[in-house]
């Protein structure tokens, strides 16, 4: 077992999170999501304008699984908006049609509408 403090997919995540306002763990890439749930919320950040980076899950094991204990949150995609985990496909589909998303997005500084 290694320590967490010297665990590369852990500082990874970590570091991609603090360097991207919007960031969305995902199965496959924004051009092309290798599940529904990953393109739904692609499609609702793109709807919303909110520019985001992109992290396909399937790259490796290690991430795939890292970004599911890094947030203790079993499922995958996983939004990330100014550091804060702000949860999955549901709950990001929920706060867009409660405009809860963009409200968020907008105190947090994310400039929407720009895409």
């Amino acid at each position: 077992m290694t320590d967490a403090a010297s665990d590369p997919v852990r500082d990874f995540i970590a570091k991609t999170v603090a360097d991207h306002d919007v960031v969305l763990f995902m199965k496959g890439s924004p051009d092309q999501p290798r599940c529904g749930f990953s393109a739904q919320a692609v499609q609702i950040l793109d709807h919303v304008g909110a520019p985001f980076v992109g992290v396909d899950v399937l790259q490796s094991d290690e991430l795939r699984e890292g970004i599911k204990v890094f947030t203790d949150w079993p499922t995958i995609p996983q939004l990330y908006v100014k550091g804060e985990f702000v949860g999955g496909s549901d709950i990001v589909r929920e706060m867009f049609q409660a405009g809860e998303l963009q409200a968020l997005m907008s105190e947090k500084g994310v400039p929407l509408g720009e895409a």
